[in-house]
């Protein structure tokens, strides 16, 4: 996981880093937990662009990733470290006893030739699924469920974890990797340890084009617009405050909706 330069042999080599890729065991993924993955470039089924700057980028296939971990009490041996271009993070090949074959996002410390297992009863060890109860308090987890059952939903990004700080009645308070401090349910499964590859935001880009691999499109500056094409567009423009295309305030103020459901699980916010 450490990090290389280019050669400044020409402008856009002159800045770029990469990951060296040791930690890659299999170079092919597995052919049985592919699914293709097709261009949607930031449009919904209209046609219509909802996600700005999209679009583009190399062509890729989905490595199906076991989030639930709901194949209980069965020892998993991994067999692999393999690359996955949808996701910061790496990926672990298991193979159960009964040899069915699944991915996982690769815990830090986890080697080829470990075990690993989903259970109530499993030990503390990276790699292993546990439900949240079962968890001591202090330890660092990863992959969490928000709602039983559900999967994991949340800290699935490379050099991600979160910590159990305490349990109270049905739910644990979690803090998040922003800071956050939440409460989740007790029976939600988790996953010791951290998601490993933390060296990921080290990476510099580079140039333009390699943004463009990834498939990410140019921005262009509110203030470089017309009037009629953005609130801060237009001559007369200077001294607006940051906005989004819709007039939003894109710096510092809270767009969060007030009434969210969701609100009364946050204990302590991050800022």
């Amino acid at each position: 996981m450490a990090i290389k330069k280019r050669r400044p042999l020409t402008p856009s080599l002159r800045f770029q880093s990469y990951s060296d890729f040791k930690e890659i065991t299999k170079k092919s993924p597995e052919k049985s937990l592919l699914e293709p993955l097709s261009e949607k470039a930031g449009r919904n089924n209209h046609g219509h662009i909802t996600v700005r700057r999209r679009g583009g980028g190399v062509k890729r296939r989905y490595r199906r990733i076991d989030f639930k971990r709901d194949k209980r009490d069965m020892e998993a041996t991994v067999i692999a470290i393999e690359y996955d271009p949808n996701r910061s993070a790496r990926i672990a090949l298991l193979e159960y006893t009964d040899k069915e074959r699944r991915y996982i996002l690769w815990p830090l410390g986890l080697k080829v030739g470990d075990t690993v297992i989903s259970s109530e009863s499993a030990e503390i060890r990276p790699g292993n699924s546990i439900p949240i109860k079962n968890i001591p308090s202090g330890i660092s987890i990863h992959n969490l469920e928000l709602a039983e059952g559900k999967g994991a939903q949340i800290v699935r990004s490379a050099g991600c974890w979160a910590q159990v700080m305490a349990k109270e009645g049905d739910f644990a308070h979690i803090k998040m990797p922003s800071g956050e401090v939440r409460r989740i349910g007790i029976k939600c499964y988790a996953t010791i340890g951290q998601v490993a590859n933390s060296d990921h935001m080290n990476i510099s880009i580079g140039k333009a084009g390699r943004n463009r691999w990834l498939g990410k499109r140019p921005k262009v500056r509110g203030v470089a617009m017309n009037p009629v094409d953005h609130p801060m567009g237009g001559d007369t423009s200077g001294g607006r405050p940051s906005c989004s295309p819709w007039g939003w305030p894109s710096k510092g103020l809270r767009t969060r909706d007030k009434n969210k459901q969701s609100n009364k699980f946050i204990v302590k916010r991050r800022k």
